[in-house]
Formats: C-alpha cells, structure tokens, sequence
C-alpha cells in the first residue's frame, strides 16, 4: 500500500471537496480519485460516499481513517529520523497555539531555529481543544497551551510560565475604581473571549467560586480585537498579564491590577505521549526544557 493513496484519503476527509484535496496533494483532480480508486481497491472496501461530489466516508471509510493518520505519521516520522541520524533536523515543526500564548511564540520559535537552523515553522491559533483533537490526528506536532485546568490528554508536557490576568480600559473611557474587588468587576462593562476559549472558561469558573457570574456586551477569538474595542473607550476588558509588553508605548491603554487571588494558570508546551516520539516532537520538547523567558512572564 502507498503512503501517498492515504495522503490522498486523508487529504479529502480532511477538505471535504475532490478539488480542494488534489490542490492540497498537488495532483490533479482525476490523479486524487484514481488513487482514491486504487486505495478501495486494495482494502476491498467503499471508502468514500460518491453522489458527483463528495458526500462524506462510508462506515468502513470512518474504521480506517485514525490508522490512516497514524500510518502517514509514522511514514513521516520515519523519513525525518533516517535524514536527521547523521546530520541536523529539516522539515516543518507544525505548531498550535491559543491566542493567549501567543507572546510566548516568539521566544519558542527563535529558540528551535536557532537549535536547528534548517527547520520551518507552521504557527496556527486554535483552542485548547483544537490542539489536544489535531494532536491526536497527527496534524501538529506540538501545541502551547494551558496545563491544568482541563488538562490535555495523552500528552506530555513542559511549563513555560504562569499566566495571571489584568484589567485593560481606555484612558478617558470607563471609570474604574482602584483597588477593584470582584463584584465590582463583575459589573463593568466588557467585552471578552466567547467561552469557546479556555482563558474564558477559566475566567468564569474563577467568578462562579464567589457566586459571580460575567455578561460581557461582546464577545470575540483575538486579542487584537477585544484591544479594538477597549481602545473606542466605551468597554473594558481582561487579558494575559503576558500581553502588557505589548501595551508598551500606546498611550491610550490603561492597565489595571485584578482583585488579589495567589491563582494562575500554567501555560506550556505539549506533544503526544507516543512511543516511539518523532523528531520534531522531540526537538521542541528539548527546547521548552531550555528556554528562559523574558521577565514579562511569571514563572511561578
């Protein structure tokens, strides 16, 4: 059996259209079906549901499709340890991180290039929950995320820092009282990540333990967005402590210190807990071991 016929099955499974998954393989339309084809052929199984498009996998086509990612990870994972035994790691380190790890990037990605020079680096925002079901899937080989709170399955992990949050309004915009307690949080005007996002999950869990509940006026994915809006003055908003270096130097940004609590969330880099582990997985786990980040972020 090819490795490439898998590629080809994951490719449609994974685009959900016969031309967009022979643009992703890079063959044409009639190359992708022809594999596809030679692939049932093979297993002696329909695979595919086919009513002039794609209508999705049959139940033999679901059966295999967790063996056909781990089978083309492994093909993957073996090529780069034959060409890495003798000389230094290549390729494209796929890594996923929540927005608000993203300051945190940086530092990493520098660290792995300069540890190995001939390495490419693909960064995708996700969710927690994104990274823990694409790690799974075999399509990244490290995510940065949170480690404790819905803490991620069947990885193994490396803390990077504690990330504790604060206040962030507009100079001229919403009053807000100093020192501030959580009731009087609790009623400010704000906008915040929708509760697809653990930041926010974990924000609520935090005001549910003393009774309180936040009802933001609007709601997004991005930090850049929620800034946009606290940034017109009428909203206030909470974001990672990590994020005030880049607050640096915009003179409309006021920052506020959150009600005392000794809690924090640790963020940190995690893989797959696979044996045996790929390359990559295990290059980027030896660079989180090793990296000191700058004094923006509490270690502990």
């Amino acid at each position: 059996m090819q490795t490439r016929l898998v590629e080809y099955f994951l490719a449609l499974e994974r685009e959900g259209h016969f031309a967009r998954a022979a643009a992703h393989c890079n063959v044409s339309q009639p190359t992708l079906s022809a594999g596809i084809a030679t692939l049932e052929a093979q297993l002696g199984k329909r695979l595919i549901r086919r009513d002039r498009k794609y209508g999705g996998l049959t139940a033999e086509g679901d059966a295999i499709l967790p063996w056909a990612r781990q089978l083309v990870a492994a093909a993957e994972a073996l090529g780069q340890a034959a060409e890495t035994a003798r000389g230094p790691l290549k390729g494209e380190l796929r890594l996923g991180a929540i927005p608000a790890a993203m300051p945190a990037i940086g530092c990493l990605v520098a660290a792995m290039q300069a540890r190995h020079p001939g390495l490419n680096v693909s960064i995708r925002a996700l969710t927690s929950r994104q990274i823990e079901r694409e790690l799974a899937a075999f399509e990244l080989d490290a995510g940065l995320t949170y480690l404790d709170f819905e803490p991620p399955a069947h990885a193994l992990s490396v803390p990077l820092y504690v990330e504790r949050t604060m206040l962030v309004s507009a100079v001229g915009g919403v009053a807000v009282p100093d020192p501030l307690d959580w009731t009087t949080l609790a009623g400010l005007p704000l906008c915040l990540l929708h509760q697809g996002m653990q930041n926010r999950r974990i924000l609520d869990a935090r005001l549910a333990e003393r009774g309180l509940a936040l009802r933001p006026l609007v709601t997004a994915d991005s930090y850049v967005a929620l800034l946009g809006l606290v940034q017109q003055g009428r909203l206030c908003s909470i974001i990672p402590d990590s994020h005030a270096a880049l607050l640096d130097g915009l003179n409309w940004a006021r920052t506020h210190a959150m009600p005392e609590t000794d809690e924090g969330s640790r963020v940190g880099v995690i893989v797959s807990d696979s044996a045996p582990m790929g390359p990559l997985a295990q290059a980027v786990l030896g660079v989180a071991r090793d990296l000191r980040l700058p004094s923006g972020f509490r270690i502990s």
